[in-house]
This record gives structure tokens, C-alpha cells and sequence, in this order.
């Protein structure tokens, strides 16, 4: 097959970057308005091969030139593939992953303007969830080809992009304890049995600063901060939740027991908006100091633990594409990136 094709990287030596052919070289790779980027980890996607094949060919039925593909190394999950993508003046970014991959590309185009497509082919898929995209790769070149794009916020903790959700207690330790085999295979189920193994352990207090207001303190099991509305499983635990009202949702989990639990889980099963044992604020930053040193996460990937979690948006920086209303079909003739007019809810 001609092209860039996809290589495993190699086992030992030096860290290595992206891997692909050169890019604005000219021949096949060469990136220019209608050239896409891939992004692939290999990881995820069962047979890189068959993908490659099939984006090429939606590629090619809508006019686009051939693309670029570039490999997620364990030195470079993304964000540095991203970068070299920007660099180059690809049209778009198509990202093909798990959140973990989609997060680091994402912090590579954050501000950029160049746009960031998905295929999950993770675990969670939460963004790509909360934007109801297609989950597969033909579909997903048509939101480059034939969609449209969308501005969407982006929260940042310590320098570190989200586009999902930070959080500091029981989310951060389920986070840390589920194994990536179980991910692979049960998907968002692998964090049930962590879930379960920390319900119940002791809340902690906290002090929580929403936009240099007031101090509010609580006992909490887990603090959420997040972009998105709904979370792995579908689980709507921010029910309204946006990706570009270009504030962060804040959620104090407090439940007490098993009672506050199953409660708080079958509001958020089913969308209700009235829970008990949850708590939600809305602000442009967040600063969230815990008693004592606490496990800290940045969508699904655990950092150092900590006592502090200072989270703030950046509205609008991140360009997504999605795919079109239902009913428009969109002219592969016509340029790719018109936005969208209207915001578009986050999911059903």
C-alpha cells in the first residue's frame, strides 16, 4: 500500500517521536488544506491496517488528499504528534483512541485552531460520547469532510489540558487502581470493582474557592470538576452539563452510605436533577484545598497526589468536529469547516 504506513515502534533505545513520513515534503503526506492528520495508537485499535484502508478510501470519495498518520508512542502519547500536525498546516486532527489519547491530542491543538475529529477506541469515550459522534472510521472522516465545526471549552490544572474532568478523592483512587487490561476489556465496567473496594472509606473535609467568592466547606468522598456532562456509562452526573457555556461544573460527592449512593446513582442513571448526596457549583475557576494529601486524576490519568486541585477554563479554544444535523447531508464539494450556528446540546 502506498503511503505513510504504520510501524510499531521501537522496544528500546532513545525516546522517539511521532513516527511518519515527512511532512509538506510534497508526494503522498504531503499536508495542505485538504490533508488530515491520524493520530493512532495502537494500542486501542484492533487492526491498524484495516483502519488506515478505510480512512483513505472516505478520504478519497470526498475529494481529500492523501493523509498522514502518525503513532502515539509510551514517551508521546499525543500531544507532541499533534504539535507536528499544527506545524505542518493540517486541515484537521483525526484522533484514534481511548480519552487518554484524545486528551493529549487535544492539549496540542487547544488554542491552535485546527480542528480535532475522533474515533474512540477506548474505554470511556466520554467526549466523544457527549458529542455524539460516530464510532466508526468512516463516519468519523465524514464529520472532517462533510461536518461542521464547533468551538468547545477546555479546563486546565497545572498546566495539564482536559477536556473531560480533574478530581481529587474517590474518583481519582478508582482511577488509579483499574487496571488498563480490565479497560481494554470491560470498558468503563473495569472501574466498578475499584468503585466498590473505596465506597466505603472516610470523607475528608475540604475548602472550595469558586471564583475568589466565599469559602465553602464541606466533608466530601470525591470532588469532580468538569467540562462535560455526562461520564463513563452514560452516568449524568452534571445534568445540563455544556462544553461551551465556558464555565467548569463542580460536583462534592458527600454521600454518607449505601442509601446516599444508591440514590445518588439511579438520579444519575436516569437524569433527574434532584440527588441526594451530591452537590454541584458552577464557576470559571476552582480552587479546591483537601486536609491532607489526596489522589488527584486529569481525565482518567492519575497525577501526583496532593492537597490542592486549582482547575480554570478556557473558553472556546478547543475546535471539534462534528457531524451535521440530522436531515443534512452536507456537499463534499463545498470547504469543510463551516461552524455550527446554534449550540448543539451535549447528548440526549
Amino acid at each position: 500500500m502506498g503511503g505513510v504506513e504504520l510501524k510499531r515502534p521501537p522496544r528500546t533505545g532513545a525516546a522517539r517521536g511521532p513516527r511518519a513520513r515527512a511532512l509538506g515534503t510534497g508526494g503522498p503526506g504531503t499536508v495542505g488544506p485538504r490533508t488530515l492528520a491520524v493520530v493512532v495508537n495502537r494500542a486501542r485499535v484492533p487492526d491498524p491496517a484495516a483502519l488506515e484502508r478505510q480512512v483513505r478510501a472516505a478520504l478519497a470519495r470526498d475529494g481529500w488528499a492523501t493523509p498522514v498518520f502518525l503513532e502515539t508512542t509510551r514517551e508521546d502519547p499525543g500531544l507532541g504528534a499533534a504539535r507536528r500536525a499544527v506545524a505542518s498546516g493540517a486541515a484537521a486532527v483525526l484522533v484514534c483512541g481511548g480519552d487518554g489519547t484524545v486528551g493529549a491530542v487535544a492539549a496540542g491543538l487547544a488554542g491552535t485552531g485546527t480542528a480535532l475529529a475522533i474515533l474512540p477506541c477506548g474505554s470511556g469515550n466520554v467526549l466523544a460520547r457527549n458529542l455524539r459522534l460516530p464510532r466508526d472510521g468512516a463516519g468519523a472522516v465524514r464529520t472532517v469532510t462533510r461536518g461542521q465545526r464547533r468551538r468547545i471549552d477546555v479546563g486546565e490544572v497545572e498546566g495539564r489540558v482536559f477536556t473531560v474532568a480533574a478530581g481529587i478523592g474517590l474518583d481519582a483512587a478508582m482511577v488509579a487502581v483499574a487496571s488498563p487490561r480490565a479497560k481494554r476489556v470491560l470498558g468503563w465496567l473495569a472501574y466498578v470493582p475499584a468503585t466498590l473496594r473505596h465506597l466505603g472509606g472516610p470523607r475528608f473535609a475540604i475548602a472550595l474557592r469558586l471564583d475568589g467568592a466565599e469559602t465553602v466547606r464541606r466533608r466530601v468522598r470525591s470532588v469532580l470538576v468538569a467540562n462535560v456532562g455526562r461520564l463513563p456509562g452514560g452516568l449524568a452526573l452534571v445534568p445540563g452539563g455544556s462544553l461551551d457555556d465556558g464555565r467548569l461544573d463542580v460536583v462534592c460527592i458527600e454521600a454518607r452510605g449505601p442509601a446516599d449512593w444508591a440514590r445518588l446513582l439511579l438520579a444519575a442513571a436516569t437524569g433527574r436533577t434532584r440527588r441526594t448526596g451530591a452537590e454541584t457549583f458552577s464557576a470559571r475557576r476552582v480552587v479546591c484545598i483537601a486536609d491532607g494529601p489526596r489522589p488527584r486524576e486529569v481525565d482518567g490519568e492519575p497525577i501526583a497526589a496532593g492537597r490542592r486541585l486549582a482547575a480554570s477554563v478556557r473558553p472556546g479554544a478547543l475546535v471539534v468536529c462534528v457531524p451535521r444535523p440530522a436531515g443534512d447531508r452536507g456537499d463534499a464539494g463545498q470547504p469543510a469547516g463551516v461552524f455550527a450556528g446554534d449550540r448543539m446540546p451535549d447528548h440526549p
